[in-house]
């Protein structure tokens, strides 16, 4: 795939006709590919990402208008020209409103065909020149649909407001459900290459032995069971941004030619020795701190620094706990919403439990828990403690009853509930060096309240500090 060309898909049944704009088009520089029906059409699209479509509306094995749909709907992006010899008005307007930029009758020039792709290709190139467009203001509630609105996540969002305009590699770091490709998709949705596709390949969905044919394409007879071409996801990402998923799964083979082709900026289809160029910007995701895989010697030290180009790190939901509440709210109202429920509200009971609870499945558990609640409150307008997942509710008892030895002859309940609280309050002035609005803030307390617990468990907090 050659970065000054486009490619094209002619989709005509008269032989002569296809010939004779193959000729043309190719001739003004455009690379092309035929298909003499809709079957061969739409297997011509599975198997390839073209930039532009000439379609005819009435082919003798189905409508052409069907092969416009499906291009349109695999490739959002694709340049589409419609042309027919009947030349109604009704198939005219129902191609523009399905996204094609051109509806020519025949017979027609060719040059207003491959003038129609100029056009068109032009007005895209200017807008990509355009360059990165100053972010909208973040709302109170986070950025892009990003929910945060705590010091964790500012940092995120000053950081994808600085990379997002650049070319560099991304490498997103997080533990899992931490919400790694909304990141990503966020990073493509602000960059200069926001127009183009954004391609997802997740390293560990995929069989090892598929993982690189998957990625770089693969030629029809490459290996047992590749019937037919396939174009891989470097190529369908061309212009636009590849997100590569838990990249700490791939073997190492398939590592070194990732690494290859970042560097060189081409790929080789399996089963094929001709060089492949691409422009895509990859973003790399991990669940696991790829410097220890380093000195494992399980990851590529080499293809770390390549992916490290730009980094971007993303906390646990633990120790973002202010945003807890208003991601709670916003799963709550989308859950409602995709069951066509009256929005629900959540009550405080339940809220202090969320915030309470460490999260090990991070954000996607907690939507998942939100979920649970919204279809255990029933008819009720509110959602309860009650409501929410089991594993939840007991967390909190399981956490803290290894910290209690109950001896034979019993114990005194107020004050090893005074003990429990007197540990809890040192090991948070510990954790904050002795700052007590922080530890009112990690207890979930007032700083009045707070103060108050001091005195009354008689905790010598500025000693606890030193």
């Amino acid at each position: 795939m050659e970065q000054d060309k486009q490619h094209l898909l002619i989709v005509e049944d008269e032989g002569a006709l296809r010939c004779a704009l193959a000729e043309s088009l190719s001739a003004e520089g455009f690379e092309v590919s035929e298909a003499d029906g809709a079957v061969s059409a739409l297997q011509a699209l599975d198997e390839f990402a073209y930039d532009g479509l000439v379609v005819d509306l009435h082919l003798p094995d189905g409508r052409g208008m069907k092969v416009l749909d499906r291009a349109l709907e695999q490739y959002p992006l694709i340049a589409a020209v419609v042309v027919t010899g009947y030349g109604q008005v009704e198939d005219a307007v129902a191609a523009m409103k399905r996204g094609a930029i051109e509806f020519l009758q025949k017979p027609f020039r060719t040059a207003a065909l491959a003038g129609a792709f100029r056009n068109e290709f032009e007005r895209r190139r200017r807008r990509r020149a355009e360059g990165f467009r100053a972010p909208r203001p973040a709302a109170a509630g986070g950025v892009d649909g990003i929910v945060g609105v705590g010091p964790a996540m500012t940092r995120v969002f000053h950081t994808l407001s600085r990379i997002a305009p650049l070319a560099g590699t991304v490498l997103i770091q997080g533990e899992t459900g931490t919400g790694k490709e909304l990141i990503a998709r966020t990073l493509h949705q602000r960059s200069p290459r926001a127009e183009e596709r954004f391609v997802a390949f997740s390293a560990a969905a995929i069989p090892e032995p598929l993982a690189e044919a998957e990625l770089f394409g693969h030629t029809r007879g490459a290996f047992t069971g590749a019937v037919s071409a396939r174009v891989g996801r470097f190529e369908l990402a061309h212009r636009g941004t590849l997100f590569i998923d838990e990249v700490e799964s791939m073997p190492l083979p398939l590592q070194a030619k990732l690494l290859r082709a970042l560097q060189q900026r081409e790929i080789e289809r399996v089963g094929e020795s001709r060089p492949i160029k691409f422009d895509a910007r990859v973003v790399a995701a991990s669940n696991v701190d790829l410097r220890k895989l380093v000195k494992e010697g399980t990851f590529r030290e080499d293809l770390y620094y390549r992916l490290n180009v730009l980094r971007v790190t993303l906390p646990p939901l633990r120790e973002r706990r202010e945003d807890i509440a208003e991601l709670a709210k916003h799963f709550v109202e989308k859950s409602c919403r995709l069951n066509n429920l009256p929005v629900k509200q959540l009550g405080q009971d339940a809220v202090r439990a969320l915030m309470a609870y460490r999260w090990p499945g991070n954000i996607r558990q907690l939507e998942n828990a939100i979920e649970h609640a919204v279809a255990m409150s029933e008819g009720s307008g509110e959602i309860r403690v009650a409501d929410l997942p089991p594993e939840i509710l007991e967390a909190d008892l399981g956490s803290l009853l290894p910290m209690v030895t109950i001896p034979d002859e019993g114990l005194s309940f107020t004050s090893t509930v005074s003990q429990l609280e007197r540990e809890l309050i040192l090991r948070c002035l510990e954790k904050t060096g002795g700052n007590k609005r922080q530890a009112a803030r990690l207890l979930q307390l007032s700083r009045t309240t707070f103060i108050d617990k001091l005195q009354r468990l008689n905790v010598d907090h500025d000693a606890s500090a030193a």
